[in-house]
Protein backbone atom coordinates (compact mmCIF):
# COMPACT_ATOMS: atom_id res chain seq x y z
CA UNK A 1 0.00 0.00 0.00
CA UNK A 2 1.22 3.62 -0.95
CA UNK A 3 2.53 5.48 1.81
CA UNK A 4 0.48 8.28 3.02
CA UNK A 5 0.89 10.78 6.09
CA UNK A 6 -0.88 10.58 8.95
CA UNK A 7 -2.91 13.27 9.53
CA UNK A 8 -4.85 15.18 12.57
CA UNK A 9 -7.82 17.93 12.49
CA UNK A 10 -7.13 21.87 14.46
CA UNK A 11 -9.22 24.38 14.52
CA UNK A 12 -8.29 27.97 13.88
CA UNK A 13 -9.53 31.01 16.22
CA UNK A 14 -10.38 34.03 14.06
CA UNK A 15 -12.36 36.95 14.42
CA UNK A 16 -15.94 35.87 15.09
CA UNK A 17 -17.69 39.38 14.82
CA UNK A 18 -20.60 39.25 12.62
CA UNK A 19 -23.95 41.20 12.34
CA UNK A 20 -26.84 40.18 14.76
CA UNK A 21 -29.44 41.42 12.41
CA UNK A 22 -29.26 41.25 8.99
CA UNK A 23 -32.51 43.34 7.47
CA UNK A 24 -31.86 45.96 10.64
CA UNK A 25 -28.29 46.65 9.71
CA UNK A 26 -29.59 47.02 5.86
CA UNK A 27 -32.29 49.30 6.63
CA UNK A 28 -30.07 51.27 9.25
CA UNK A 29 -27.31 52.00 6.81
CA UNK A 30 -29.83 52.91 4.05
CA UNK A 31 -32.07 55.04 6.35
CA UNK A 32 -28.77 57.00 7.12
CA UNK A 33 -28.56 58.00 3.92
CA UNK A 34 -32.00 60.25 3.63
CA UNK A 35 -32.56 58.53 0.45
CA UNK A 36 -35.80 59.66 0.42
CA UNK A 37 -34.31 63.36 -0.58
CA UNK A 38 -33.11 61.49 -3.98
CA UNK A 39 -36.07 59.07 -4.83
CA UNK A 40 -38.95 60.35 -5.23
CA UNK A 41 -42.44 58.14 -5.33
CA UNK A 42 -43.29 55.99 -8.64
CA UNK A 43 -39.48 55.94 -9.50
CA UNK A 44 -38.08 52.77 -10.17
CA UNK A 45 -34.56 51.98 -8.75
CA UNK A 46 -32.40 49.01 -9.86
CA UNK A 47 -30.84 47.30 -7.38
CA UNK A 48 -27.37 44.98 -8.04
CA UNK A 49 -27.26 41.42 -7.52
CA UNK A 50 -23.89 39.45 -8.38
CA UNK A 51 -22.84 35.48 -8.49
CA UNK A 52 -20.35 35.66 -5.69
CA UNK A 53 -21.23 33.34 -2.88
CA UNK A 54 -22.29 36.53 -0.52
CA UNK A 55 -23.75 35.14 2.91
CA UNK A 56 -26.72 36.37 3.41
CA UNK A 57 -27.25 37.48 0.04
CA UNK A 58 -30.90 36.80 -0.50
CA UNK A 59 -31.90 38.41 2.87
CA UNK A 60 -29.87 41.67 1.93
CA UNK A 61 -30.95 41.97 -1.44
CA UNK A 62 -34.53 41.69 0.26
CA UNK A 63 -34.05 44.54 3.17
CA UNK A 64 -32.62 46.91 0.45
CA UNK A 65 -35.98 46.48 -1.73
CA UNK A 66 -38.20 46.69 0.93
CA UNK A 67 -36.67 50.23 2.17
CA UNK A 68 -37.41 51.42 -1.39
CA UNK A 69 -40.66 49.86 -1.20
CA UNK A 70 -41.06 52.02 2.25
CA UNK A 71 -40.07 55.15 0.15
CA UNK A 72 -42.82 54.62 -2.35
CA UNK A 73 -40.70 53.71 -5.19
CA UNK A 74 -40.56 50.82 -7.60
CA UNK A 75 -37.44 48.33 -7.36
CA UNK A 76 -36.24 45.36 -8.92
CA UNK A 77 -33.39 43.39 -9.16
CA UNK A 78 -30.76 43.33 -11.53
CA UNK A 79 -28.22 40.37 -11.88
CA UNK A 80 -24.59 41.32 -12.24
CA UNK A 81 -21.89 39.10 -12.64
CA UNK A 82 -20.40 39.94 -16.44
CA UNK A 83 -20.15 36.68 -18.19
CA UNK A 84 -21.25 34.04 -15.25
CA UNK A 85 -24.09 32.08 -15.86
CA UNK A 86 -23.12 30.69 -19.28
CA UNK A 87 -23.23 34.32 -20.38
CA UNK A 88 -27.20 34.06 -21.09
CA UNK A 89 -30.10 36.24 -19.12
CA UNK A 90 -31.41 33.00 -18.20
CA UNK A 91 -28.34 31.56 -16.79
CA UNK A 92 -27.89 34.43 -15.01
CA UNK A 93 -31.36 34.31 -13.41
CA UNK A 94 -30.73 30.92 -12.50
CA UNK A 95 -27.65 31.44 -10.74
CA UNK A 96 -29.93 34.15 -8.00
CA UNK A 97 -32.32 31.24 -7.97
CA UNK A 98 -29.88 29.17 -6.41
CA UNK A 99 -28.93 31.91 -3.98
CA UNK A 100 -32.89 32.01 -2.67
CA UNK A 101 -32.87 35.41 -5.03
CA UNK A 102 -36.38 34.80 -6.75
CA UNK A 103 -39.22 36.85 -7.08
CA UNK A 104 -41.69 35.43 -4.98
CA UNK A 105 -38.96 35.89 -2.32
CA UNK A 106 -38.20 39.92 -3.00
CA UNK A 107 -41.34 40.82 -3.37
CA UNK A 108 -40.09 42.48 -6.96
CA UNK A 109 -39.25 41.98 -10.55
CA UNK A 110 -35.72 40.51 -11.52
CA UNK A 111 -34.79 42.30 -14.94
CA UNK A 112 -32.24 39.64 -16.79
CA UNK A 113 -30.59 40.52 -20.13
CA UNK A 114 -27.45 40.67 -21.65
CA UNK A 115 -28.05 43.61 -23.48
CA UNK A 116 -25.66 46.62 -22.82
CA UNK A 117 -25.72 50.35 -23.43
CA UNK A 118 -22.87 52.53 -24.26
CA UNK A 119 -22.76 55.18 -21.91
CA UNK A 120 -19.87 57.09 -23.05
CA UNK A 121 -15.90 56.65 -23.69
CA UNK A 122 -13.47 56.63 -20.76
CA UNK A 123 -10.47 59.12 -21.00
CA UNK A 124 -8.68 55.86 -21.97
CA UNK A 125 -10.48 55.81 -25.14
CA UNK A 126 -12.99 52.53 -24.66
CA UNK A 127 -16.55 52.22 -24.50
CA UNK A 128 -18.44 52.10 -21.02
CA UNK A 129 -20.97 49.64 -21.15
CA UNK A 130 -24.01 48.96 -18.92
CA UNK A 131 -26.75 46.90 -18.45
CA UNK A 132 -29.83 47.73 -20.45
CA UNK A 133 -32.26 47.52 -17.36
CA UNK A 134 -30.09 49.46 -15.21
CA UNK A 135 -29.57 52.10 -17.27
CA UNK A 136 -33.54 52.70 -17.62
CA UNK A 137 -34.16 53.12 -13.74
CA UNK A 138 -34.38 56.27 -12.29
CA UNK A 139 -31.81 55.50 -9.71
CA UNK A 140 -28.99 52.35 -9.42
CA UNK A 141 -28.07 51.14 -5.94
CA UNK A 142 -24.68 48.92 -5.99
CA UNK A 143 -24.69 46.18 -3.71
CA UNK A 144 -21.54 43.82 -3.34
CA UNK A 145 -19.20 42.35 -1.19
CA UNK A 146 -15.81 43.94 -0.96
CA UNK A 147 -13.04 41.19 -0.51
CA UNK A 148 -9.27 41.32 -2.22
CA UNK A 149 -9.20 40.43 -5.53
CA UNK A 150 -7.82 37.43 -6.68
CA UNK A 151 -5.22 38.48 -9.37
CA UNK A 152 -4.54 42.59 -8.69
CA UNK A 153 -3.30 44.46 -5.18
CA UNK A 154 -4.36 48.35 -4.26
CA UNK A 155 -6.73 50.25 -2.04
CA UNK A 156 -9.78 49.05 -4.48
CA UNK A 157 -10.02 45.81 -5.18
CA UNK A 158 -12.57 43.47 -5.39
CA UNK A 159 -16.06 45.27 -3.91
CA UNK A 160 -18.56 48.58 -5.17
CA UNK A 161 -16.34 50.13 -8.02
CA UNK A 162 -15.70 46.81 -9.50
CA UNK A 163 -19.47 45.77 -9.99
CA UNK A 164 -20.12 48.89 -11.78
CA UNK A 165 -17.23 47.45 -13.95
CA UNK A 166 -17.63 44.10 -14.55
CA UNK A 167 -21.42 43.00 -13.65
CA UNK A 168 -23.22 46.13 -14.79
CA UNK A 169 -20.78 46.07 -17.70
CA UNK A 170 -21.99 41.77 -18.45
CA UNK A 171 -20.40 39.98 -20.93
CA UNK A 172 -19.41 43.28 -23.42
CA UNK A 173 -18.51 45.50 -20.65
CA UNK A 174 -16.17 42.56 -19.15
CA UNK A 175 -14.17 41.67 -21.77
CA UNK A 176 -13.63 44.99 -22.77
CA UNK A 177 -12.27 45.65 -19.24
CA UNK A 178 -10.64 42.82 -18.49
CA UNK A 179 -8.31 43.62 -22.42
CA UNK A 180 -7.91 47.22 -21.12
CA UNK A 181 -6.25 45.77 -17.66
CA UNK A 182 -3.78 44.29 -19.94
CA UNK A 183 -2.61 47.84 -21.61
CA UNK A 184 -3.79 50.23 -18.20
CA UNK A 185 -3.28 49.37 -14.19
CA UNK A 186 -6.16 47.52 -12.65
CA UNK A 187 -6.52 51.22 -10.32
CA UNK A 188 -6.69 53.31 -13.06
CA UNK A 189 -9.15 51.56 -15.59
CA UNK A 190 -12.05 50.87 -12.55
CA UNK A 191 -11.42 54.33 -11.41
CA UNK A 192 -12.03 55.52 -14.61
CA UNK A 193 -15.06 53.69 -15.53
CA UNK A 194 -16.66 53.98 -12.02
CA UNK A 195 -16.22 57.44 -12.18
CA UNK A 196 -18.50 57.57 -15.50
CA UNK A 197 -20.69 55.13 -14.14
CA UNK A 198 -21.29 57.35 -11.04
CA UNK A 199 -22.19 60.56 -12.66
CA UNK A 200 -23.76 59.45 -15.90
CA UNK A 201 -25.92 55.90 -14.46
CA UNK A 202 -28.05 57.69 -12.15
CA UNK A 203 -26.56 55.76 -9.07
CA UNK A 204 -28.04 56.74 -5.86
CA UNK A 205 -25.77 54.78 -3.13
CA UNK A 206 -23.68 52.08 -2.30
CA UNK A 207 -24.47 49.11 -0.17
CA UNK A 208 -21.04 47.33 0.92
CA UNK A 209 -20.43 44.06 2.68
CA UNK A 210 -17.42 42.33 4.24
CA UNK A 211 -17.11 38.73 5.32
CA UNK A 212 -15.70 37.19 8.60
CA UNK A 213 -13.33 33.74 8.37
CA UNK A 214 -16.43 32.13 9.52
CA UNK A 215 -18.61 33.06 6.35
CA UNK A 216 -20.53 35.03 8.03
CA UNK A 217 -22.02 38.74 7.46
CA UNK A 218 -19.44 41.11 9.72
CA UNK A 219 -19.71 44.45 8.90
CA UNK A 220 -22.23 46.59 6.24
CA UNK A 221 -21.84 49.91 5.16
CA UNK A 222 -23.83 52.15 2.92
CA UNK A 223 -22.77 55.40 1.19
CA UNK A 224 -23.50 58.01 -1.01
CA UNK A 225 -22.20 58.45 -4.54
CA UNK A 226 -19.46 60.86 -3.64
CA UNK A 227 -18.25 58.40 -1.16
CA UNK A 228 -18.12 55.05 -2.77
CA UNK A 229 -14.40 55.20 -3.27
CA UNK A 230 -13.31 55.77 0.48
CA UNK A 231 -16.08 53.21 1.90
CA UNK A 232 -14.67 50.34 -0.52
CA UNK A 233 -11.31 51.45 0.74
CA UNK A 234 -12.44 51.23 4.26
CA UNK A 235 -14.19 47.84 3.74
CA UNK A 236 -11.43 46.25 1.85
CA UNK A 237 -8.96 47.54 4.64
CA UNK A 238 -11.62 45.42 7.29
CA UNK A 239 -12.05 42.48 4.43
CA UNK A 240 -8.16 41.73 4.35
CA UNK A 241 -7.69 41.89 8.01
CA UNK A 242 -10.80 39.52 8.15
CA UNK A 243 -9.27 36.92 5.67
CA UNK A 244 -9.54 33.70 6.49
CA UNK A 245 -5.76 31.67 6.06
CA UNK A 246 -3.66 28.83 6.23
CA UNK A 247 -2.19 28.45 9.45
CA UNK A 248 1.41 27.87 7.59
CA UNK A 249 3.94 29.12 5.60
CA UNK A 250 4.79 25.68 3.92
CA UNK A 251 3.39 23.09 2.57
CA UNK A 252 3.90 20.40 0.35
CA UNK A 253 0.58 19.22 -0.80
CA UNK A 254 -2.66 20.99 -0.17
CA UNK A 255 -6.06 18.98 -1.16
CA UNK A 256 -9.20 21.48 -1.47
CA UNK A 257 -12.27 19.59 -1.43
CA UNK A 258 -14.07 21.80 -3.69
CA UNK A 259 -14.05 24.95 -5.81
CA UNK A 260 -16.54 27.05 -7.61
CA UNK A 261 -17.80 30.73 -8.68
CA UNK A 262 -19.61 31.04 -5.40
CA UNK A 263 -16.73 30.05 -3.43
CA UNK A 264 -13.87 32.82 -5.42
CA UNK A 265 -13.34 34.38 -8.90
CA UNK A 266 -10.59 31.85 -9.79
CA UNK A 267 -12.54 28.92 -7.94
CA UNK A 268 -10.14 28.88 -4.55
CA UNK A 269 -8.84 32.62 -3.38
CA UNK A 270 -5.47 32.80 -4.72
CA UNK A 271 -5.20 35.31 -1.81
CA UNK A 272 -5.41 32.09 0.37
CA UNK A 273 -3.44 30.08 -1.71
CA UNK A 274 -0.69 32.53 -2.06
CA UNK A 275 -0.90 32.28 -6.10
CA UNK A 276 -1.73 35.82 -7.15
CA UNK A 277 0.43 36.92 -9.36
CA UNK A 278 1.18 32.80 -10.64
CA UNK A 279 -1.35 30.12 -11.04
CA UNK A 280 1.28 27.57 -9.67
CA UNK A 281 3.55 29.25 -7.30
CA UNK A 282 4.11 32.21 -4.55
CA UNK A 283 6.08 34.86 -5.81
CA UNK A 284 8.18 37.40 -3.54
CA UNK A 285 6.43 37.57 -0.17
CA UNK A 286 3.92 35.38 -0.81
CA UNK A 287 2.88 33.36 1.85
CA UNK A 288 1.69 30.47 1.62
CA UNK A 289 4.18 28.81 -0.29
CA UNK A 290 2.48 25.09 -2.04
CA UNK A 291 3.76 22.76 -4.30
CA UNK A 292 1.14 21.20 -4.98
CA UNK A 293 -2.62 21.61 -5.48
CA UNK A 294 -5.10 18.85 -5.94
CA UNK A 295 -8.76 19.56 -6.66
CA UNK A 296 -11.69 17.23 -5.91
CA UNK A 297 -14.86 18.20 -7.12
CA UNK A 298 -17.27 21.25 -8.26
CA UNK A 299 -19.49 23.01 -5.82
CA UNK A 300 -23.46 22.43 -6.99
CA UNK A 301 -23.64 26.30 -7.25
CA UNK A 302 -20.70 27.02 -10.06
CA UNK A 303 -22.95 25.23 -12.78
CA UNK A 304 -19.56 23.66 -14.36
CA UNK A 305 -17.72 26.97 -14.48
CA UNK A 306 -14.28 25.55 -12.95
CA UNK A 307 -12.53 28.62 -14.15
CA UNK A 308 -9.80 28.50 -11.55
CA UNK A 309 -9.19 24.39 -12.17
CA UNK A 310 -6.28 25.18 -13.86
CA UNK A 311 -3.87 26.61 -10.31
CA UNK A 312 -4.03 22.97 -9.55
CA UNK A 313 -1.57 20.46 -10.76
CA UNK A 314 -3.39 17.41 -10.02
CA UNK A 315 -7.19 16.60 -9.82
CA UNK A 316 -9.82 13.91 -9.78
CA UNK A 317 -11.17 12.82 -13.19
CA UNK A 318 -15.01 13.71 -12.05
CA UNK A 319 -13.79 16.87 -11.80
CA UNK A 320 -12.97 17.15 -15.78
CA UNK A 321 -16.43 15.83 -15.90
CA UNK A 322 -18.28 17.46 -13.89
CA UNK A 323 -16.74 20.83 -15.80
CA UNK A 324 -18.71 22.62 -18.29
CA UNK A 325 -15.69 23.54 -21.06
CA UNK A 326 -17.82 26.43 -22.71
CA UNK A 327 -18.91 27.87 -19.51
CA UNK A 328 -15.65 27.87 -18.02
CA UNK A 329 -13.78 28.93 -21.35
CA UNK A 330 -16.12 31.91 -21.74
CA UNK A 331 -15.53 33.06 -18.44
CA UNK A 332 -11.55 32.46 -18.42
CA UNK A 333 -11.40 34.32 -21.83
CA UNK A 334 -13.43 37.38 -21.09
CA UNK A 335 -11.05 37.80 -17.80
CA UNK A 336 -7.90 37.21 -19.84
CA UNK A 337 -7.03 34.32 -17.68
CA UNK A 338 -7.17 31.21 -20.03
CA UNK A 339 -4.49 29.06 -17.87
CA UNK A 340 -7.33 29.22 -15.35
CA UNK A 341 -9.26 26.69 -17.82
CA UNK A 342 -6.42 24.17 -17.88
CA UNK A 343 -7.07 20.84 -17.28
CA UNK A 344 -4.47 19.59 -14.48
CA UNK A 345 -3.52 15.37 -14.50
CA UNK A 346 -6.39 13.90 -13.41
CA UNK A 347 -6.64 9.99 -12.31
CA UNK A 348 -10.14 8.12 -11.02
CA UNK A 349 -9.36 7.69 -7.34
CA UNK A 350 -8.05 9.74 -4.40
CA UNK A 351 -5.36 6.88 -4.05
CA UNK A 352 -4.07 7.53 -7.66
CA UNK A 353 -4.03 11.47 -7.10
CA UNK A 354 -2.40 11.42 -3.91
CA UNK A 355 0.30 8.95 -5.04
CA UNK A 356 1.41 10.86 -8.00
CA UNK A 357 1.33 14.21 -6.02
CA UNK A 358 3.71 12.87 -3.17
CA UNK A 359 6.18 11.52 -5.75
CA UNK A 360 6.62 15.39 -7.17
CA UNK A 361 7.20 17.21 -3.80
CA UNK A 362 11.40 16.37 -3.59
CA UNK A 363 13.16 14.92 -1.51
CA UNK A 364 10.34 14.20 1.30
CA UNK A 365 9.47 10.42 2.11
CA UNK A 366 5.66 10.63 1.43
CA UNK A 367 4.72 10.35 5.15
CA UNK A 368 6.47 12.75 6.31
CA UNK A 369 4.98 15.30 3.57
CA UNK A 370 3.60 18.47 5.10
CA UNK A 371 -0.23 17.70 3.75
CA UNK A 372 -2.62 20.14 4.04
CA UNK A 373 -6.88 18.71 3.41
CA UNK A 374 -9.49 22.24 3.66
CA UNK A 375 -13.30 21.91 2.19
CA UNK A 376 -12.71 24.84 0.13
CA UNK A 377 -10.89 28.34 0.54
CA UNK A 378 -13.76 30.24 2.23
CA UNK A 379 -14.17 27.13 4.61
CA UNK A 380 -10.59 27.51 6.61
CA UNK A 381 -12.05 27.29 10.38
CA UNK A 382 -11.47 23.75 10.62
CA UNK A 383 -8.79 21.64 8.72
CA UNK A 384 -7.19 18.17 8.82
CA UNK A 385 -2.97 18.35 7.99
CA UNK A 386 -0.42 16.09 8.34
CA UNK A 387 1.75 14.80 11.54
CA UNK A 388 4.84 16.69 10.76
CA UNK A 389 2.45 20.11 11.76
CA UNK A 390 1.93 18.57 15.14
CA UNK A 391 4.86 20.56 17.10
CA UNK A 392 3.81 23.87 14.89
CA UNK A 393 0.32 23.77 15.98
CA UNK A 394 0.86 22.69 19.22
CA UNK A 395 2.96 25.99 19.88
CA UNK A 396 0.77 27.98 17.78
CA UNK A 397 -2.18 29.94 20.48
CA UNK A 398 -4.53 30.27 17.63
CA UNK A 399 -4.63 26.71 16.74
CA UNK A 400 -6.81 24.09 18.41
CA UNK A 401 -5.77 20.69 18.30
CA UNK A 402 -8.90 18.25 17.58
CA UNK A 403 -7.57 14.97 17.97
CA UNK A 404 -4.43 12.90 17.92
CA UNK A 405 -2.61 11.87 14.34
CA UNK A 406 -4.16 8.98 12.33
CA UNK A 407 -4.85 7.04 9.16
CA UNK A 408 -5.27 8.95 5.96
CA UNK A 409 -8.92 7.84 5.84
CA UNK A 410 -8.67 6.14 2.40
CA UNK A 411 -11.95 3.33 1.33
CA UNK A 412 -11.10 -0.05 0.31
CA UNK A 413 -12.00 2.05 -3.20
CA UNK A 414 -8.88 4.44 -3.21
CA UNK A 415 -11.37 7.33 -2.08
CA UNK A 416 -11.42 9.79 0.56
CA UNK A 417 -14.22 9.76 3.01
CA UNK A 418 -16.40 13.11 2.45
CA UNK A 419 -14.32 15.43 4.82
CA UNK A 420 -14.55 14.24 8.67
Amino acid sequence: MAAFPQVFRVRQRFDDSKVADIPAEVERNLAALKLGDRVQPGQSVAITCGSRGVANIAAIIKAAVDHFIALGAKPFVVPAMGSHGGGTAEGQRGVLETYGVTEPFLGCPIRASMETVVVCETKEGFPVHFDRHAFSADHVLVVNRVKPHTRFVGDIESGLMKMMLIGLGKHEGAKIYHKAIENWSFDQIVRSVASEVIERCRVVAGLGVVENSFDETAKIAAALPADIIETDKALLREAKRLLPRLPFDEVDVLIVDEIGKNISGTGMDTNVLGRKYNDHEATGDERPRIKRIIVRSLTPATHGNATGIGLAEFCLTRVVQEMDPRITAINCITGSHPTAAMIPIHYETDKEVLTAALATIGLVEPQNAKLVWIRNTLDLVEIICSAAYLDAAKANPNLEILGPPKELPIAAKGMLTTFP
